[in-house]
């Protein structure tokens, strides 16, 4: 099958924004509804959130989804149903599985943690959904801090449930037919995108130059079904890219 290539430009993603929220995204979500953009591959949510200190999402449920969390600016504050709380930060991934129904918040004030001072920055970070491999499992929670990986170059799998996977993932997450990989790509460095049916690629921050679509900027992302291996390049500045591969899709209807 041969490689086909779809380029979402960041400024025609969905938007939302309110006095403390700024979030676009990649696929329909809330009150944002395209029945031609729902998904891609198992990745059903992608969304690229910015709140203003002092505020966030309050306390609400989540069922059979696993969710991974990746903090680019500032600082995060989960709490759950299950007992777990902390400050998530740059090169931390977190994981949390929905399974059979969990609550929790995320808000942008650590302070109410750490006794710290009352910080006025507010926290950039990606939200990402796919289905698990079951519905019904049991609610989980997984964090690890990668930055000491990211700092010596390459992919980094940020979260997989691919057997492949098993020793050289940070976090794992319930689906065996999807990876997460995560590279802070120096000015001129070449990597290669996994080869796989579906490929997500989402570019963080900085820009890159992906074979076959051009110059990608932050916030842009490109859908390449038929995965081939191309190969993304670092901007002047760098990039921060993730990339998510898949081995299956969502069944539709």
């Amino acid at each position: 099958m041969a490689s086909v290539l779809d380029v979402r430009r960041a400024e025609e993603r969905f938007h939302t924004r309110t006095d403390w929220l700024d979030s676009r995204h990649s696929f329909s979500f809330s009150r944002h509804w395209d029945p031609a953009n729902t998904h891609f591959g198992l990745l059903l949510v992608s969304n690229d959130d910015v709140v203003a200190p002092g505020t966030g999402f309050d306390t609400h449920p989540h069922r059979d989804m696993e969710i991974v969390t990746w903090v680019l600016e500032g600082s995060l504050v989960h709490q759950d149903s299950e007992g777990h709380n902390g400050v998530i930060y740059p090169g931390l991934a977190q994981r949390m599985s929905a399974g059979t129904g969990i609550l929790h918040s995320e808000k942008n004030d650590s302070w109410t943690l750490t006794g710290r001072p009352e910080h006025q920055t507010p926290v950039r970070f990606l939200q990402m959904w796919t289905i698990p491999d079951a519905a019904g499992i049991q609610p989980g929670y997984e964090q690890l801090d990668i930055n000491d990986e990211l700092a010596r170059g390459g992919w980094v799998t940020l979260a997989s449930g691919m057997p492949e996977h098993t020793n050289q993932r940070a976090i794992a997450i319930r689906q065996q037919h999807a990876a997460l990989h995560v590279a802070r790509i120096r000015p001129g460095e070449t990597l290669e995108l996994p080869t796989s049916p579906f490929a997500h690629l989402f570019i963080a921050r900085g820009s890159a130059e992906l074979e076959g679509a051009g110059p990608l900027g932050t916030g842009d992302a490109a859908r390449i079904t038929g995965s081939d291996g191309r190969r993304i390049t670092g901007g002047p500045d760098g990039a921060e890219a993730l990339v998510w591969e898949m081995t299956a899709a969502v069944t539709v209807g």
